[in-house]
C-alpha cells in the first residue's frame, strides 16, 4: 500500500505542475483583492497614537518570530508580494531585538513604517479571533457524540508557493483517486458518513461549540476530569470557507446590524432543528492535533509555527504579507474606542484576504471571546520594515500581487 500511495502522489504532483504551467489553477484560486497593494513611507510620528501605544508585547512576539527565522536559510524569501525581502534582511534587527530593553526605541531605531493601501483605499477591515474552550470526552457517551478528527491519512495538502512564487501563501488539498486529485469530503459529507481515514481525538458535547472551534482554528479541550489541553490546527479539507452569518442574514434570521459571533451562536443554539443545515452551508472542515497546554497566557501555534500572543499577534493574507513582519493597527474597539497597537503577523486565515485586512488574536477566556466576536471595524494598517530593506523601496510603491 505504501508504494501505491507514493505512485499516486507522484502522479498527482505531475498533474499539479502541468496545471500550474497552464495557468488555470491560479485563476481558480486567486484571492479577491480590493486593489493593488500600495506601500507609502511615513514617519513614526504619523502613526496614530504611536507615542502612547505599548509595543512591549509586540517586541516579545517579534522575538518568537525571530527564533523561527533563525531556522531558515538566510536566502529564504520572506513571502507575500515580495516587498519583505529575505530572511537575511531581518537578521540584524532580530539580533538587536534579543537585547532590546526599550520597545519604542528598538522599533524606531531599526524599522521604517510604511502605510499599507489597497489601490486608492487606505482603510481596511479588522476582525478578531480567540481560543474557544470545548467540553470533550475520550469516549462516545451521553452528550459527548460529536467527533473531533485528527488529520486524515488520505488527505493530500500542497503548498503551491513551492511550485510558483506567485502562488506563495496558497494551498490546495484533496485526495488521490486513480492517480487524480479529487476534492475532499465536505462538512456535510463528513457529518453524514464520518471519516474512516481519520482518528477521532475525542468527542465534543456541543456541535455549535465544535463548529466555532473549526472557525477559530485552535482552542482548548476540557476533559471530564477538569484537565485542560490545547487543540491546534493540523489541516483543512481544501473546501472554500463560507461565513454562515451571510446565510443567516440572507434568510432573514439575523440582520446585518445584529451579526456577531455571539448572535450567531445564540441563534444556532435556539434553532437546533436548522442549526446543522446552516453550519453545513460552510463546506470547509478543519482537522486538529493535541498539544500540552504549556504557557496558559499564550495561544496555540499559528501558521508561522510560534505561539500566538493576545493583541500582539495577527492573521494576515500571506499571499501579500510576510509572516514575522510587525504591523501597526489603527482602528476602533467594538465599543467605538480608539484601538492602537503594534503586533506581528504570525498566522493566516481562510477569510483574511486583501492588503488592508487582518484578524486580531485576542487570547483565551470569556473577555477574549466577547472582544473577538464583536470586533468588526475599519482602520489603517502600517507595516514596519528593517530600515536597510525599506531604503531599497521607492517612497510609494505598488505591488500588484497575484495576477
Amino acid at each position: 500500500m505504501v508504494w501505491r500511495r507514493r505512485r499516486f502522489a507522484v502522479a498527482f504532483l505531475a498533474l499539479l505542475i502541468a496545471a500550474i504551467a497552464c495557468g488555470w489553477l491560479w485563476w481558480a484560486l486567486r484571492p479577491p483583492l480590493a486593489g493593488p497593494l500600495r506601500l507609502t513611507k511615513v514617519s513614526f510620528a504619523l502613526l496614530p497614537g504611536w507615542s502612547k501605544a505599548d509595543p512591549g508585547p509586540a517586541l516579545a512576539a517579534f522575538r518568537r518570530s525571530c527564533a523561527a527565522l533563525a531556522n531558515e536559510p538566510p536566502s529564504t524569501a520572506m513571502g507575500g508580494a515580495g516587498y519583505a525581502g529575505t530572511v537575511a534582511d531581518w537578521l540584524p534587527a532580530c539580533r538587536a531585538a534579543a537585547a532590546a530593553k526599550d520597545a519604542h526605541g528598538f522599533f524606531e531605531q531599526w524599522f521604517q513604517p510604511l502605510q499599507v493601501g489597497a489601490g486608492a483605499l487606505d482603510q481596511g477591515l479588522f476582525t478578531g479571533y480567540y481560543e474557544p474552550e470545548l467540553a470533550v470526552s475520550r469516549r462516545r457517551h451521553g452528550a459527548y457524540r460529536y467527533p473531533v478528527y485528527a488529520l486524515p491519512a488520505d488527505l493530500v495538502s500542497v503548498d503551491l508557493g513551492q511550485f510558483r512564487p506567485a502562488l506563495r501563501g496558497q494551498r490546495l488539498a484533496g485526495r488521490v483517486e486513480n492517480g487524480r486529485l479529487v476534492p475532499y469530503a465536505t462538512r456535510a459529507e463528513i457529518d453524514a458518513h464520518g471519516l474512516s481515514q481519520a482518528r477521532v481525538l475525542f468527542y465534543a458535547a456541543d456541535p455549535v461549540s465544535l463548529f466555532f472551534l473549526h472557525i477559530q482554528g485552535s482552542g482548548r479541550a476540557r476533559f471530564e476530569d477538569g484537565r485542560l489541553e490545547r487543540v491546534s490546527y493540523a489541516g483543512q479539507n481544501g473546501q472554500v470557507y463560507t461565513a454562515i452569518g451571510k446565510a443567516l442574514v440572507a434568510d432573514g434570521a439575523l440582520t446585518k446590524e445584529q451579526l456577531s459571533l455571539q448572535s450567531i451562536a445564540a441563534w444556532l443554539h435556539a434553532h437546533p432543528g436548522r442549526a446543522q443545515q446552516v453550519m453545513e452551508s460552510d463546506a470547509s472542515y478543519v482537522f486538529f492535533q493535541e498539544e500540552p497546554l504549556g504557557d496558559p497566557g499564550l495561544g496555540a501555534k499559528g501558521a508561522e509555527g510560534v505561539p500566538l500572543m493576545p493583541e500582539a499577534s495577527l492573521a494576515v493574507d500571506t499571499a501579500l504579507h510576510a509572516l514575522g513582519a510587525p504591523f501597526y493597527v489603527a482602528t476602533m474597539t467594538p465599543n467605538d474606542k480608539p484601538l492602537r497597537f503594534l503586533a506581528v503577523a504570525q498566522d493566516m486565515g481562510g477569510a483574511i484576504r486583501g492588503p488592508v485586512r487582518a484578524d486580531i488574536f485576542f487570547g483565551f477566556g470569556k473577555a477574549a471571546e466577547n472582544a473577538a466576536g464583536a470586533m468588526n471595524h475599519s482602520g489603517e494598517f502600517y507595516v514596519l520594515l528593517p530600515k536597510k530593506l525599506a531604503a531599497r523601496l521607492a517612497p510609494e510603491t505598488d505591488y500588484p500581487g497575484p495576477s
